[in-house]
């Protein structure tokens, strides 16, 4: 234990004679620490970002669209087969179902005035809200009469409105969609973007028999999607089995037969983006690992010019009792507490950028303690190994000729 500590006290010594050669070994370090836990922190981050985000959508919603099956190697043309009734059997009949929203939508030109803008016209019913988590920030929600009547009546999320009415209150105004002229009758309270890139705000929601009879005229009740709600999000499997079960049961389709039917739920999304993000955090921290590799060489490189420089320091030790093993761990020891010193460095201002970059970007981003933990264990283990070929070198000095050195 007395060695080490001497070696230590040597190794301060050397680093503090040597302030410029101590900078430029720490600096490779530094940097590969640094980028190895921004780039962790920044995975973490995004990653919770994208689950609160799917969670905002619903953790417990479920997407029911039509699929082509295939029969005696004729694939059906006839696809869709979902109906509002389907949603209400759904509702009726299965145990873990809350509430199910019948959903139709396209893209379509609408019209304000001298204004106009393409937008996501959707036809829905007022249980497609609490479904997917929107509320009607102003104005009112259509009336169960006016969706049941197919009533010409809107409602516009913020940035339709900005498209069509600038800072202006949209309710009561009209829009043309085709040929018809609806009344503005809400305003959806803002979401923003969803995980997936789209923009939750710019679109218009009408009664769904609205849509059916005006925008795409389609067969009586039939819907392009239904989405559904578990009762709990520990029930969604069960749902989804009781879906199944059910809308087979109802289209006439065998066990052994292909369902005209796909199920896909918010988990389902939430495990592909993890894994996305993922793969992208451990190939982006495998990236910033290689500047850790590029600091240990230069540990190495300097350590080595360390060792040429001090032949004759070398030399005295050895000839005044110092053995081999005092040699090799006075210069390893400087390799580690070089190595160490640049990775505390390295974690300092990783910590001060992850919370430059979280308030810049609003989100939550914490210093990554595994990263931590891994960055200043690599950043030794570093210091070891490529300290032990210079410590080495030195250690196997002849002292008469290291003594011969100027």
């Amino acid at each position: 234990m007395t060695a080490i500590l001497a070696a230590i006290r040597l190794a301060m010594r050397a680093i503090v004679r040597s302030k410029l050669r101590s900078t430029l070994t720490v600096l490779g370090i530094l940097i590969g620490v640094a980028a190895v836990v921004i780039v962790v922190a920044l995975g973490t981050g995004v990653q919770q970002q994208v689950v609160g985000q799917i969670s905002n959508l619903g953790a417990n919603v479920i997407f029911i669209f039509p699929q082509s099956t295939q029969t005696s190697g004729v694939r059906s043309s006839d696809v869709n087969r979902l109906t509002e009734a389907d949603g209400r059997a759904l509702v009726a009949e299965a145990t873990s179902i809350a509430n199910v929203a019948p959903f139709s939508s396209t893209g379509a030109q609408v019209i304000a005035g001298d204004r106009n803008a393409v937008t996501q016209v959707m036809g829905v019913s007022r249980t497609y809200f609490p479904v997917r988590g929107f509320s009607v920030g102003k104005g009112e929600m259509f009336t169960e009469s006016e969706e049941l009547l197919k009533a010409k009546v809107v409602i516009i999320g913020e940035t339709v409105r900005e498209k069509l009415f600038g800072p202006g209150d949209p309710i009561g105004q009209y829009v043309r969609i085709g040929r018809y002229p609806y009344r503005v009758v809400g305003l959806l309270t803002p979401k923003g973007q969803s995980p997936f890139g789209e923009d939750q705000d710019d679109r218009v929601l009408m009664p769904i028999g609205s849509f059916r009879a005006r925008v795409v005229p389609s067969p009586p009740g039939r819907v392009q999607q239904l989405i559904a709600s578990a009762t709990d999000e520990r029930t969604v499997d069960r749902a989804v089995a009781q879906i199944e079960a059910i809308l087979r049961q109802r289209h006439g389709i065998a066990p052994d037969q292909d369902p005209d039917f796909g199920i896909r739920t918010q988990a389902e999304f939430r495990k592909s983006s993890e894994e996305i993000v993922g793969t992208l955090t451990v190939l982006l921290s495998s990236i910033a690992a290689v500047s850790l590799l590029v600091g240990g060489i230069g540990v190495m490189n300097i350590m080595l010019v360390s060792v040429t420089e001090r032949t004759r320091e070398i030399g005295i030790r050895m000839a005044i009792g110092a053995s081999a093993a005092d040699i090799m761990t006075q210069f390893l020891v400087e390799a580690i507490v070089l190595s160490v010193i640049g990775g505390v460095f390295g974690l300092g201002i990783g910590a001060g950028v992850i919370k430059a970059l979280g308030g810049a970007l609003g989100w939550s981003l914490q210093l990554p303690i595994p990263a931590v933990v891994a960055a200043m264990g690599t950043s030794a283990v570093i210091g070891i190994v490529f300290g032990f070929f210079p410590a080495r070198r030195a250690a196997l000095m002849d002292p008469i000729v290291a003594l011969r050195q100027e």
